[in-house]
């Protein structure tokens, strides 16, 4: 018992110094005793169930995380993990199915934590082309093949804008969720050379610093694309919660033209 209350509280104290919360703030938020926070984090008091969940809600600690803290804890995970073709998530597959039908002809596709592609409209395969296969096989990793030199880095106008953008999310992610795999991808992709030696071009003010252009050469031309995330807001599993939209929006006339175009003649 001990061993597994000493376990827990490492998980609480980790997380609450990634979060860069003194003990006094995490009990002031979660309304305990910053005594009561010190025994629970080193194993002097054993944390209840709705404890654990009351303080990883306070730390905004993902869901496939708070499981395995329950688990550390002597509990059931309470956050289920399903397929999203599983017909219990069967209403969430549609709303997924019906956002990347209706951003037609604007590209759109989902993502999950570890930014495996979990499904895509008509008009991402196009911006795929020419990519070497092996990054095409699955699991398809939408970074790996964006800054890949056999990818779609050869193609990226503004490369090293962009790069230096998808590095900086990815590094916020994996300091938000601690997950090694992310880290490694970090590593991974930080390590890929520039493709040609592409020097660095001066950032992007053309939005005002609001957003930042994917720039993307095509056999249409060059299309310019500024993108959005959407996330569920009030996932209850774990799948959902992981789960990422990803949708571009020409930032040009003449990108949407060249989309629409393009539409026209892709298969329904």
């Amino acid at each position: 018992m001990i061993a597994t209350a000493t376990a827990v509280g490492d998980h609480l104290r980790q997380w609450r110094q990634r979060r860069r919360l003194s003990q006094l703030d995490l009990a002031l938020d979660a309304e305990i005793s910053t005594r009561h926070l010190s025994f629970l984090e080193t194993g002097r008091a054993q944390p209840s169930r709705d404890m654990v969940l009351r303080l990883a809600e306070h730390l905004e600690i993902p869901l496939r995380e708070r499981n395995t803290i329950l688990v550390a804890a002597g509990f059931a995970p309470v956050f289920p993990q399903r397929s999203l073709d599983d017909p219990a998530l069967a209403a969430a597959r549609r709303a997924v199915d019906v956002i990347l039908a209706g951003h037609e002809p604007h590209p759109a596709l989902v993502v999950d934590r570890g930014w495996n592609l979990v499904s895509a409209n008509r008009m991402i395969a196009p911006m795929m082309a020419g990519a070497a296969p092996h990054l095409l096989t699955a699991p398809l990793n939408v970074l790996r093949l964006t800054l890949h030199p056999e990818g779609l880095a050869p193609r990226i106008a503004n490369l090293h804008e962009w790069r230096a953008h998808l590095l900086d999310r990815l590094r916020r992610e994996v300091e938000l969720t601690a997950d090694a795999k992310l880290a490694e991808l970090l590593t991974e992709l930080k390590a890929y050379p520039i493709p040609g030696g592409q020097p660095p071009r001066k950032p992007s003010d053309e939005f005002g610093g609001v957003a930042i252009p994917f720039r993307l050469q095509t056999p249409a031309g060059l299309l310019s694309f500024f993108s959005t995330t959407t996330v569920f807001g009030t996932p209850v599993d774990v799948t959902l919660s992981e789960l990422t939209l990803e949708t571009f929006f020409p930032a040009d006339a003449e990108t949407g033209q060249a989309l629409r175009a393009l539409a026209d003649n892709l298969p329904s």
